[in-house]
């Protein structure tokens, strides 16, 4: 090593403090970044819902996917505390509401229409497969009566809302 420059070991406070001024400088150039494609329209603030985050994706603007996403939240916070011994169903039923909005998300990225119909298609067999999942949990008195009731409209109205979103592209097809 020359006379002028020093080695920094990573116990050495001195390389510490170098760590602590890259990580401030990666930081501000990520908020010039995100300034910068806001003001060029390449990201757009999202809806009073999603305060102070930014909407990149063109299926969170989707209504169907922000319900999909709510009711899987909705499920995560209900089988969050179910009792010892209901952990697969807790599981199960946690996986089959994500994939709702999952596969929305992953069907609206991709490029033929065919391909999107087909992850709509999975989205929709998974709102089904929440059903008896809800129906077990009632029987088995993990939920209540209204929530049952309620969490079973809002699949009904997913179902249609994925249905309307099937039936769009199918329409674009015939035309």
């Amino acid at each position: 090593m020359g006379a002028g420059s020093r080695r920094f070991e990573s116990g050495h406070p001195d390389f510490a403090a170098r760590g602590k001024i890259e990580q401030e400088s990666d930081r501000e150039e990520k908020v010039d970044q995100t300034a910068f494609s806001l003001s060029c329209g390449l990201l757009s603030p999202v809806n009073s819902r999603f305060r102070g985050s930014l909407m990149a994706f063109a299926f969170e603007k989707l209504h169907v996917y922000q319900k999909a996403i709510t009711f899987a939240d909705t499920i995560c916070t209900l089988t969050r505390d179910l009792p010892r011994g209901y952990f697969f169903l807790g599981d199960q039923l946690s996986r089959a509401s994500l994939s709702i909005a999952a596969n929305i998300a992953e069907g609206n990225g991709r490029f033929t229409r065919a391909d999107r119909r087909n992850f709509f298609g999975i989205a929709r067999g998974s709102i089904q497969e929440c059903v008896p999942l809800l129906e077990l949990a009632l029987r088995q008195k993990l939920i209540q009566p209204e929530d049952h009731i309620q969490l079973k409209a809002d699949l009904e109205e997913l179902a249609r809302m994925l249905s309307g979103l099937i039936n769009g592209l199918d329409k674009r097809d015939q035309a």
